[in-house]
C-alpha cells in the first residue's frame, strides 16, 4: 500500500516522507513540559535524588491535603516534622542515612516526602507536636558523627492546638528542652495568586476605578449629605489565610451600627456565624438602594489595587465570623478573598450558610482565568437584576 504525504511535505533521501512542520508541536510540547517537570525536580531538592523512598514534591502535597480533609471531618490533630539539611554538601549517602533512620523509626500510617526547597517532610496522622518532636529526637541522635543532622521544625494543624512560641525559628533536636516551638500548618496549604490573575486585579481595578469614578463621587456626595457621619465604611476583615485586613464600602447604615447589630442578633436570618437581616433597622435611605445595587461594594476596587483582594475570591468575612467557623470552612483562607464569586451570582441570601461556603471551597478547586472571567460577566446581571440582594 503506497503511503500518503500531508500537504507540504517532501520526501526523504531515505524514501520516508518528513513530518509535517506543524505537526512537529504536537511532539514538542509534551518533551517541553518533561523539562520544566526535571528542572523542577532537580532544583526543588537541591539536587538530591526524588528516591529513597520519599514521595515527590506533587504527591507529598496531596498526601497533605488528604490528610487535612480527613482530619477536617473527623476533628482530629497531625504533625508535620520538616528537616533541613545545615551542610550544604549534604551528599546522597547523607540522604539515604536518612531516608534508613526514618524508615526504622516510622509507623506505617507516617509518610515521608520532599518539599520546596529541598526540605524533606514527615507526615504523622493523628498525632500532637510533642509526638513528632520524639521522633525528631530518636533521628536526629543517630545520625553518624561525621554527618551534621538537619535542622528540625514541627507544623501542627489546626493551629488552634499551637502552643504560644518565644523562641520562633527552627530547633535542634537534641536540645532537650520540655517545650519544643511549633508552629502553624495553615500557611502551607495557601494558595499563590498566579500572576496573570493578579495582573487582571491590577488592570481591572484601575479601570474600574477610572470609568466609576464619576458613579462613586456621587454616591459619595449623596452618602455624605443624607445621614450625619463619614462617607466610608471600614471593618477588620479575614484574607488569606486569616490575615486581617481593612475592608472600604460606601457607609450604608446609621454611624452606631455595630453598637446596634446585637440586639437584633434574635432577628438574623442567616444561619451559621453569619449575620443577615433583610429589613435592616439600621440601613439609611440611599443605603438601601447601594445595598440593593452592590454600589457599595464600589471601593472595594482599591483593596484589589492594593493586593488585600482579588476581583474573584471568596467573599471577605468578619474576622469574629471567621473565627466561629468549622474546620472544613476555614479552607476557603486558602486562596485570596475576592469581591464576587459563586456565591454572589447564584446564592447571596437565599442559600445556607453551609452551602456558601461549600461554593466557596467550588471556586477553590475549579479555579482558573476563565473560570475568573466567566463569572465576572456573570456579576453584572445578577447585580442588575438584584438575585438575592437584601
Amino acid at each position: 500500500m503506497r503511503s500518503r504525504t500531508l500537504p507540504g511535505a517532501v520526501p526523504s533521501s531515505g524514501g520516508e516522507n518528513l513530518r509535517h512542520p506543524l505537526t512537529w508541536g504536537v511532539e514538542i510540547l509534551p518533551m517541553l513540559e518533561r523539562l520544566a517537570s526535571y528542572l523542577r525536580t532537580l532544583f526543588g531538592s537541591r539536587k538530591l535524588s526524588q528516591g529513597h523512598g520519599f514521595l515527590s514534591v506533587g504527591d507529598f502535597a496531596r498526601v497533605l491535603e488528604i490528610e487535612r480533609h480527613r482530619a477536617d471531618r473527623s476533628d482530629a490533630v497531625f504533625s508535620l516534622l520538616v528537616l533541613t539539611p545545615r551542610d550544604a554538601q549534604f551528599r546522597e549517602t547523607d540522604c539515604a542515612c536518612l531516608a534508613t533512620l526514618l524508615r526504622r523509626r516510622l509507623r506505617i500510617t507516617d509518610q515521608a516526602g520532599w518539599l520546596d526547597g529541598g526540605r524533606i517532610g514527615v507526615l504523622f496522622p493523628e498525632t500532637p507536636a510533642v509526638g513528632a518532636w520524639t521522633v525528631a529526637d530518636d533521628v536526629c541522635l543517630q545520625f553518624p558523627q561525621d554527618v551534621c543532622p538537619p535542622a528540625c521544625k514541627v507544623l501542627t494543624y489546626p493551629s488552634a492546638q499551637v502552643p504560644p512560641d518565644d523562641n520562633g525559628g527552627d530547633s535542634d533536636a537534641q536540645t532537650g528542652a520540655t517545650e519544643k516551638p511549633t508552629e502553624a500548618m495553615e500557611p502551607l496549604f495557601l494558595v499563590k495568586t498566579p500572576l496573570a490573575k493578579r495582573a487582571v486585579d491590577v488592570v481591572g481595578s484601575l479601570v474600574g476605578l477610572l470609568l466609576l469614578s464619576p458613579l462613586m463621587l456621587t454616591v459619595a456626595a449623596i452618602v455624605k449629605w443624607t445621614s450625619p457621619g463619614p462617607i466610608f465604611y471600614t471593618q477588620l476583615r479575614s484574607g488569606q489565610g486569616g490575615k486581617p485586613f481593612l475592608i472600604y464600602k460606601f457607609r450604608s447604615m446609621v454611624v452606631d451600627a455595630d453598637a446596634r447589630k446585637a440586639e437584633l442578633m434574635a432577628l438574623n436570618e442567616q444561619d451559621g456565624p453569619a449575620f443577615k437581616l433583610k429589613n435592616d433597622p439600621r440601613v439609611t435611605r440611599i443605603g438601601r438602594f447601594i445595598r440593593k445595587t452592590s454600589i457599595d461594594e464600589l471601593p472595594q476596587l482599591w483593596n484589589v489595587l492594593r493586593g488585600e483582594m482579588s476581583l474573584v475570591g471568596p467573599r471577605a468575612m468578619y474576622c469574629p465570623e471567621v473565627d466561629n467557623c468549622s474546620r472544613w470552612q476555614r479552607r476557603r483562607l486558602d486562596v485570596r478573598q475576592g469581591v464576587t464569586c459563586i456565591w454572589q451570582v447564584r446564592g447571596r441570601s437565599s442559600v445556607s450558610f453551609d452551602n456558601w461556603m461549600r461554593m466557596d471551597l467550588e471556586y477553590i478547586r475549579e479555579r482558573s482565568l476563565y473560570r475568573d472571567v466567566t463569572l465576572l460577566a456573570e456579576t453584572v446581571p445578577a447585580v442588575l437584576f438584584r438575585r438575592g440582594a437584601c
